[in-house]
């Protein structure tokens, strides 16, 4: 994948996005609501947010739910995410492990991951710091 630039522009309206979603989170257990929104590769936008279920591990993440919507429209490559959850001091809310392994079958080990809260933009990891050495597509001979 070719680095590109994400610009203050495409941050805010990820920023924008990913709160919007988080508003709308389903959480009656964990009360802990995430956002989340992905860039495609033609420069679209798809947020999702987590949706619990009593049935534990039935929910589904924000970051799931976003990719899926970018799937259903026709996106295949992730360029960056934005995740936006609560902070808690200096703790952000990043994709879990799962999660993390869900981006990287769509993004590669550069692709950008932004944090934030309802009122702060929070650190900016790379893939291969949230997932180093990962497993993916490119390794079963997929690019």
């Amino acid at each position: 994948m070719t680095s590109f630039l994400l610009t203050d522009v495409l941050q805010e309206k990820l920023l924008q996005a990913a709160r919007a979603a988080r508003s709308r989170a389903y959480a009656p257990y964990s009360r802990y609501r995430v956002g989340a929104a992905v860039l495609d590769e033609a420069g679209r936008i798809h947020a999702g947010c987590n949706v619990e279920n009593a049935a534990y591990p039935q929910g589904v993440c924000a970051e799931a739910a976003a990719l899926s919507a970018m799937v259903l429209a026709g996106g295949s490559r992730v360029r960056a995410v934005l995740v936006a959850g609560a902070a808690a001091g200096a703790s952000w809310t990043t994709p879990c492990g799962g999660c993390r392994q869900k981006l990287r079958e769509f993004g590669a080990p550069e692709t950008p991951i932004l944090t934030a809260s309802d009122d702060a933009i929070g650190p900016v990891f790379t893939l291969a710091q949230l997932l180093p050495e990962s497993f993916g597509p490119d390794h079963l001979g997929r690019s």
